[in-house]
């Protein structure tokens, strides 16, 4: 469990062949407090993406309602059909908020301090890091879930237009508590209308912590991440840490964090992570992402394409542009 990252200081080329218990790793006594209040916020991030995985939308009621404007019964079947639904989505945005608000800045906080250098925070904080791999991990499954249900969006501008219609006409409504203000409202659509909406939150709120913490060098946080990545992109490739995962689906999950470190990185440094000077070997990393499965990684290659913000600056290098092409 402790060897991780020892030769980023040095003046050679750093090697990333270092295995990270990504599986088992538990706390030390210094990490305890951090990581029981981020245990306590991330152990509802399967129970939400179950919701996620379940949402199918009320696109039948809301069609019947439509097409039917003046029929009351199916104006009061759509509207009671979309308020669970609508309650689901609060509840998908309250916990986006939660992680903005009070995972990322504290897990971040202990990672990238000054008290230690990132390598070191790295070597000795793995239980740390492997939630925040989890983190990462359920952001980039939660956007995966959310970009192939547009029932998600159409309902809840279909909420939008009934509540509006109901507040232009000054009648009274009953959203069963719902406690959905305009501007609440507002936050949710920008929140929805993101491709990848977690991660868009994800990489504010890394973006916001830097801003906050000007005492702390941004090389701090994104030496962090470019490590992050070159490791898993290591751990993946090299068969004999591979091997010693136990569970089947790890390998997938250190695809997920290398992509989700590499999107973060992206956002946070000013050059970003594609040109050379980033330290991340994305041609290596793109590689071992393409000699998995297609219908694995599909997602994580789009992540990389779509959710970047400088694949197509002009210091990315070409060879790195027709990988992703």
């Amino acid at each position: 469990m402790g060897n991780l990252l020892r030769l980023l200081s040095r003046e050679d080329p750093p090697k990333y062949d270092v295995f990270v218990d990504f599986e088992s790793a538990q706390p030390t006594e210094a990490e305890r407090e951090t990581f029981d209040i981020v245990c306590n916020i991330l152990q509802h991030s399967r129970g939400i993406l179950q919701e996620l995985s379940n949402y199918r939308g009320a696109g039948n009621e809301i069609r019947e309602a439509i097409a039917n404007p003046s029929n009351d019964i199916s104006q009061e079947k759509a509207w009671k059909a979309i308020l669970p639904l609508v309650a689901k989505l609060r509840e998908f945005y309250d916990f986006s908020q939660k992680l903005a608000l009070e995972v990322v800045p504290r897990i971040l906080s202990e990672l990238c301090s000054k008290s230690m250098t990132p390598t070191k925070h790295l070597e000795t904080q793995q239980a740390l890091v492997k939630q925040f791999a989890e983190l990462l991990d359920f952001v980039l499954a939660f956007d995966e879930l959310k970009m192939t249900n547009p029932a998600i969006q159409n309902d809840f501008s279909y909420y939008r237009r009934i509540v509006n219609r109901f507040r232009i006409s000054n009648q009274e409504y009953n959203d069963n508590d719902l406690n959905v203000s305009n501007e609440l409202a507002n936050r949710m659509s920008l929140f929805y209308a993101h491709a990848t909406p977690m991660l868009k939150v994800l990489s504010d709120a890394t973006t916001q912590f830097v801003s906050n913490n000007k005492d702390l060098p941004v090389e701090n946080t994104t030496e962090t991440l470019q490590t992050m990545a070159n490791i898993c992109q290591r751990m993946v490739e090299n068969t004999e840490f591979s091997s010693r995962f136990n569970k089947e689906d790890t390998i997938l999950f250190v695809l997920r964090v290398m992509v989700g470190v590499i999107i973060l990185y992206d956002h946070v440094h000013p050059v970003g992570a594609f040109a050379k000077s980033s330290h991340i070997d994305m041609k290596a990393c793109i590689k071992v992402l393409k000699d998995q499965e297609p219908c694995d990684v599909e997602g994580l290659l789009n992540a990389l394409r779509y959710t970047t913000i400088h694949l197509n600056d002009e210091t990315t290098p070409k060879h790195v542009k027709n990988l992703l092409a």
